[in-house]
């Protein structure tokens, strides 16, 4: 009954269970520890259209969500696009994202040297700066 119901629906188990594991911020490894299987497995159940129950419950219970979201969470086709094409490694776009919104520590680095180089700078304008205060000091005398 379920398989005939699930062929109406918009449905896809496994890609349910990477949409919230990624919301998550759950790597694959961690989430196959959680349930007991390799993070292989865990890759081969979320390209999976249709779960068993028992693997359900199981995902349900390590991601702490009712069963029936990933039972029934229909996809958007939009929203899986997107998905596809922005959030995993190796797409350009998401290297588009990464570079638009660095990581804060990437950020935090950059930001520290580039105030080293501000700072370099002024230093070395003051330099000139006395510099030529002692030119036109002694031009004076």
């Amino acid at each position: 009954m379920e398989t005939i119901e699930q062929t109406f629906k918009n449905t896809h188990h496994g890609h349910t269970i990477k949409r919230i594991r990624h919301s998550l911020g759950i790597k694959q490894e961690v989430l196959a520890d959680m349930i007991g299987t390799t993070q292989a497995r865990i890759s081969n159940y979320e390209q999976e259209k249709v779960l068993e129950d028992e693997m359900i419950d199981k995902f349900a219970k390590a991601l702490n969500v009712a069963p029936e979201l990933i039972r029934e969470l229909e996809e958007d086709p939009i929203t899986v696009i997107i998905e596809n094409n922005t959030f995993e490694k190796g797409s350009g776009a998401y290297h588009n994202i990464i570079n638009n919104n660095p990581d804060p520590i990437d950020r935090l680095i950059e930001l520290s040297n580039e105030k080293t180089a501000l700072y370099e700078r002024m230093l070395e304008l003051e330099k000139e700066k006395n510099a030529l205060l002692e030119k036109l000091l002694k031009e004076r005398d």
